[in-house]
């Protein structure tokens, strides 16, 4: 097939198609400047002051002090994960109208391989225009915000230009990836003449994920046990070993995703004979795996605000010792009490972390919103059929709800608990004191060494879960609007 042909049917179809192809490029364009801007923050140049590493000329101390980076490439990458799971739920709207295609193309003659490869080109070229796009707006907004200050300090990096191979790496590598991608998911399918026909899983899940959990806690578990000997290496292998900890947790709470939905669906349909219930839980032990599909990037983004609430909590009881153990050497000094250090920065840079985690629910919930209006299209035909055999819309709309709800608040919980168990891993503990005070008359004393419990940060975690909930019954009520249109009779001859 001639390159000019395959670019030529990939991109043909239906103004439903154009929306998916929009959607994807958006995706990949949003995590195209959250990588390049993540490589911005590595190649920052330092000054050596002191006993640490600076670069002065910028105004925030996020990336100003060397020691902090690390964090903020670490929460650009993260931010990529729901605008990822984003582009995925995007790559399937509209599929059955893109499976008669492609059944359409197989009937004039092409091979199953160039049905694959027409489907997978579509993506890629999708994730071209997005690459393309966020390039083209990190360039223009480092030229637009570049505007140092009074004190001619800059607010952000935008004196500093990542390597050309890495932006060319990056351009490059997610449009390949996002084909890659798209032809591994297409792996279960077969395009024939006669239309799709996908290969659905029989087995039903099992909980294996639950070790995957374990790995990860019990990495974190011996991250100070291990670097606390390692000297000047203890800060990159403490981050490489979390980040491996927050990746199997992660995978861990969104694949075993697909064993909640199954006992789920198994219990509403053993525990209750209402037809709402039943409809559901048949519905969630036949596609069990749909959980992991829509919830990944909520989830993700609930592990990593479990364990950023429990940094907060943390600081707070820090901060709290460190003004105590002033306020005693000041009454043992006769000197007037002075506050240690100003902390508000780093209260701050977690308010950011949050607003960041904000962002990343709320495309999450886009992901929710595209999957559920997926799903409730592509099955108008048994919905249209149900309401004709004298089911009421009310009933399906309530199996709709059990259906989308009743997985999503297991996840949530466990996602929550195991952001938490983590944060509280590596910040359960805090210690102030350990000073000793030698005032002007009389003899030194020593402040002793006073270990604190950090407590659970159960309001966090709260509104956490509560924010997650609202966003699940929000993308729920709008998919609701779409059960009425495909439950016309009409839909019976689709």
């Amino acid at each position: 097939m001639k390159p000019g042909t395959l670019v030529r049917l990939a991109l043909a179809g239906t103004r439903t198609d154009t929306v998916r192809v929009a959607l994807t490029g958006l995706s990949a364009g949003l995590a195209t400047l959250a990588y390049l801007s993540a490589l911005t923050v590595i190649a920052i140049p330092t000054v050596h002051d002191d006993a640490s590493n600076v670069s002065p000329q910028y105004r925030n101390a996020l990336i100003a002090e060397a020691g902090l980076r690390p964090g903020v490439v670490v929460a650009l990458v993260l931010l990529t994960v729901p605008v990822l799971a984003l582009a995925g739920q995007c790559a399937r709207l509209g599929a059955p109208a893109r499976d008669r295609r492609l059944a359409a193309i197989r009937l004039a003659g092409a091979s199953p391989r160039q049905a694959v490869t027409i489907a997978a080109t579509e993506t890629g070229l999708a994730g071209a225009l997005g690459a393309l796009a966020g390039l083209g707006a990190y360039l223009g907004g480092r030229q637009l915000l570049d505007r140092p200050g009074a004190d001619g300090k800059l607010a952000l990096p935008t004196d500093v230009l990542p390597p050309a191979w890495s932006i060319a790496v990056v351009c490059a590598g997610i449009p390949v990836l996002a084909a890659l991608v798209a032809a591994g998911l297409l792996r279960r399918v077969a395009v024939t003449p006669f239309g799709v026909v996908r290969q659905e899983r029989r087995r039903r899940p099992l909980p294996w994920p639950g070790l995957l959990i374990a790995v990860g806690i019990a990495t974190t578990a011996v991250v100070l046990p291990v670097t606390k000997d390692l000297g000047g290496a203890a800060g990159t292998v403490t981050l490489l070993m979390v980040l491996l900890g927050l990746m199997c947790a992660t995978a861990g709470v969104v694949l075993g995703t697909g064993w909640i939905s199954y006992a789920t669906g198994w219990l509403l349909h053993r525990a209750s004979g209402r037809p709402a219930l039943l409809l559901a839980g048949r519905r969630l032990m036949a596609d069990p795996w749909n959980g992991s599909r829509t919830l990944a990037a909520l989830l993700a983004c609930l592990i990593f605000g479990g364990g950023v609430a429990g940094v907060r909590a943390s600081y707070d009881i820090q901060f709290a010792l460190e003004r105590e153990t002033a306020r005693k050497a000041a009454e043992i000094d006769g000197l007037g009490f002075v506050e240690p250090r100003n902390t508000d920065f780093y209260f701050r840079a977690l308010d950011l972390v949050n607003v960041a985690l904000i962002v990343s629910l709320a495309i999450a919930a886009g992901g929710l919103v595209v999957a559920l209006a997926e799903s409730v299209v592509s099955r108008r035909r048994a919905y249209a059929a149900l309401v004709a055999t004298g089911v009421p819309r009310g009933t399906l709309a309530r199996a709709l709800v059990w259906q989308s709800v009743a997985p999503a608040v297991t996840g949530i919980l466990l996602a929550l608990g195991v952001g938490a168990a983590m944060g509280r891993i590596l910040f359960g503990e805090v210690s102030g004191g350990g000073a000793g005070i030698c005032p002007p008359s009389g003899a030194c004393v020593e402040i002793p060494v006073v270990v604190h419990t950090v407590p659970v940060p159960v309001d966090d975690l709260a509104l956490f879960g509560a924010g997650a909930l609202v966003a699940v019954l929000a993308v729920v009520g709008i998919g609701l609007l779409f059960l009425r249109t495909s439950t016309a009779v009409e839909e019976l001859r689709v």
